[in-house]
């Protein structure tokens, strides 16, 4: 995989439900800023949870 930047989380969601990667990102950044659902701790929940060999 090539879009992987950090974890890759953002890129596995995008690959799996064929979204955008940049737009999740964003999804995620602005979801950070502005506090919506802990997204820092959804973030890692779905570290433990991705395949590894993603």
């Amino acid at each position: 995989m090539t879009e992987r930047k950090v974890l890759g989380i953002c890129a596995w969601l995008a690959d799996k439900f064929g979204l955008d990667v940049g737009g999740v990102r964003i999804l995620f950044v602005a979801a950070a800023i502005f506090g919506f659902g802990s997204p820092v701790i959804i973030y890692l929940i779905l570290y433990l949870i991705k395949p590894d060999n993603y």
